[in-house]
């Protein structure tokens, strides 16, 4: 677990895992704007775009191999959800029924506008966000550079 602490409240630690902190970069009113232009949670079956979001994120980051490592590892951070904005976790046949009938065109512009957004706010060097405005074809993310640059995983002494 990671502690912050906010400027506005004096000495206030805040107990915040790395995974929601993550999910905190993701401005909400883009993402909720882009559920109403793809009317994503028309028919949901209980199971909203934001948290579909969550779980195929936490499916990356925890290198999960099946809609039941997702739905295990999400079910065994029930303290937490809150802190995610999931109410519960999605079960093995809603994962994969929305995996099947969601339009996948919320999530491409949902990277195109983050992108942008990072752009405007200048969080990195721009020459690094010119590499990341290319077409996705693919994303798998086994090995996320982030570990590696922070943690020195993986290299080699």
């Amino acid at each position: 677990m990671l502690y912050l602490i906010r400027k506005n409240y004096t000495a206030t630690i805040l107990n915040i895992n790395v995974f929601s902190q993550i999910l905190g970069l993701v401005n909400r009113d883009i993402f909720n704007y882009l559920v109403k232009n793809y009317q994503s949670d028309k028919h949901n079956k209980g199971v909203n775009s934001w948290t579909h979001f969550v779980s195929m994120l936490f499916c990356h980051f925890s290198s999960a191999d099946s809609v039941r490592d997702i739905s295990n590892g999400l079910r065994s951070t029930t303290g937490n959800m809150s802190h995610m904005g999931i109410s519960r976790t999605p079960s093995k046949s809603n994962l994969s029924y929305i995996n099947k009938h969601r339009d996948h065109g919320l999530f491409r512009d949902l990277y195109y506008k983050l992108l942008d957004d990072l752009w405007n706010r200048a969080l990195v060097r721009r020459s690094e966000l010119n590499r990341l405005k290319r077409k996705i074809f693919l994303m798998d993310a086994t090995i996320i550079p982030l570990c590696l640059k922070c943690l020195r995983l993986g290299e080699i002494p």
